[in-house]
């Protein structure tokens, strides 16, 4: 079978440096309805042997949990501050108040500061290509400036879009930066190897099946189930290995052939799609753990730690669902910090270090909203799901979905326990001019699973009072200089 004919998706869609110790870490998302507090996420992370953590912003909340922790951590400036950030002064206080206010014994281990989120994908239109590499060469100025550079390193996070294989047959040896970034692309990657900085790519073989319905499925993963694909000699039977090396091969193009990389993002989906589901997910981590364990790298950089982060650690139903329903569940947990299914983060076979739970984590009252089986006037019945659903979260009644097999009334009732529990459970959220009852009675099936919300304490924050207080006295003091 030869797989050029839609190998341009493969490479569009889409280990190994002194900077890299092969450790697993997790990407620590915060967009939930109801967020795990910080605290026990921290704690989370330090039960479950977690030694790096990449985030999203620079939240002061979520960073002070991670103090004393000395895991390995990764801070974000969004793409909406990369314009700010083009002028010095406003990087030199960025770094003041979210990097070296937690440099102090007992703070925050900060080891990169990612510059943007995939600020180059193709559906931005360009709108952030001229503002990134000079956001990227300010932080980093400031960051040695504040004396770090030696152990803080700014990256920026990409897309595997930034690379393809613009030759006709489409080879992971043939790729080249994207021709419409190439010369940025150049000047970026030369300044990573200036600083001693990783290039840091996100790759996701399920996208890759998501977007082509003629992708063969068993190439998504690493068990050696696939027609291979052969390269000058060299077989690629995953994804994964052709599209990190054709990543290789684009640095080897423009000039820089041993920058180090780091996977920021790598994962598989639990539902929201016919192919997101636990039992592809279990096999997509249980051929990637274990040769991350055994430090196998890929064909054009065998043998090596690779830097990886996992995606993602906890699912987040206030995601956006661009470009499907799966974004809200590629947790290794679930919203609650339950692990979805059994999963060994050492990689070792068989499996002797599962997921540990979250701890101390505090529910809601065990009812549920349903739909009204008493309910006469049905008119109104598609407006209120739709409503319930605008402001909650129903990407699991999705076709090939863990709630796709319900009745229509059980469509009903889960969009509107959706809607009661994102409320959390106030009586008048339960209405849906009397389409809806609260009862007592678990809904649930053995496939779909009708949610208790979490019992998010508003002063969560407390928690971390007195190390804030601390943090905001440093601050002022950084500030004064």
């Amino acid at each position: 079978m030869v797989l050029n004919s839609f190998l341009i998706w493969v490479f569009v869609m889409g280990f190994c440096s002194p900077l890299a110790e092969g450790e697993i870490g997790v990407n620590w998302g915060t967009m939930a309805i109801h967020p795990l507090p910080p605290k026990i996420v921290a704690q989370m992370l330090k039960d479950n042997g977690i030694k790096k953590v990449k985030l999203f912003d620079a939240d002061q909340s979520t960073l002070s949990s991670l103090a004393g922790s000395d895991i390995e951590v990764m801070v974000a400036i969004p793409n909406n501050m990369l314009a700010t950030m083009n002028d010095y002064d406003a990087a030199k206080k960025w770094v003041d108040r979210n990097v070296s206010v937690y440099n102090f014994d007992g703070g925050v281990n900060i080891k990169y500061v990612a510059v943007g989120n995939e600020p180059f994908l193709s559906s931005y239109n360009g709108s952030f290509i001229n503002t990134t590499l000079p956001a990227l060469q300010n932080i980093q100025k400031a960051i040695n400036d504040a004396g770090f550079g030696d152990r803080i390193k700014a990256t920026v996070p990409l897309n595997a879009d930034v690379y393809n294989s613009p030759s006709s047959n489409q080879v992971p040896s043939a790729g080249r930066f994207r021709a419409d970034i190439s010369d940025i692309m150049t000047q970026m990657v030369n300044f990573f190897q200036q600083n001693n900085a990783p290039f840091t790519v996100n790759i996701y073989p399920f996208l890759s099946l998501y977007g082509n319905k003629d992708f063969p499925i068993d190439y998504a993963f690493f068990d050696g189930n696939s027609t291979p694909l052969m390269d000058n000699g060299i077989k690629y039977t995953n994804v994964f290995d052709a599209n990190f090396d054709t990543l290789v091969s684009a640095l080897k193009a423009a000039g820089v052939p041993d920058l180090p990389i780091v996977i920021g993002e790598v994962g598989w989906p639990t539902d929201g799609d016919i192919n997101a589901n636990t039992r592809y997910a279990q096999r997509f981590y249980n051929g990637l753990l274990p040769r991350l364990a055994r430090k196998q790298g890929t064909p054009l950089r065998p043998n090596i730690d690779l830097d990886v982060y996992l995606f993602g650690l906890i699912d987040e139903d206030a995601k956006s669902i661009d470009p499907g329903n799966f974004e809200r569940h590629w947790g290794i947990f679930r919203y609650d910090g339950q692990p979805k299914f059994a999963m060994d983060l050492s990689g070792q076979q068989p499996p002797s270090q599962l997921l540990v739970a979250a701890k101390d984590v505090k529910y809601m009252p065990e009812k549920w909203c349903v739909f009204n089986s008493n309910a006469s006037d049905l008119d109104k019945l598609a407006d209120n799901i739709n409503y319930a659903c605008t402001f909650s979260d129903c990407t699991s009644l999705g076709y090939g979905s863990s709630c796709n097999g319900l009745d229509a009334n059980g469509n009903a009732s889960y969009a509107f326990n959706m809607y009661f529990q994102a409320q959390g459970q106030k009586d008048m959220s339960c209405m849906f001019q009397g389409l809806a009852v609260v009862t007592t009675q678990n809904q649930s099936t053995e496939q779909c699973s009708f949610i208790i919300q979490i019992d998010s304490p508003a002063d969560f924050h407390a928690s971390v009072h007195l190390f804030n207080l601390a943090l905001l006295l440093f601050t002022v003091v950084v500030l004064m200089f």
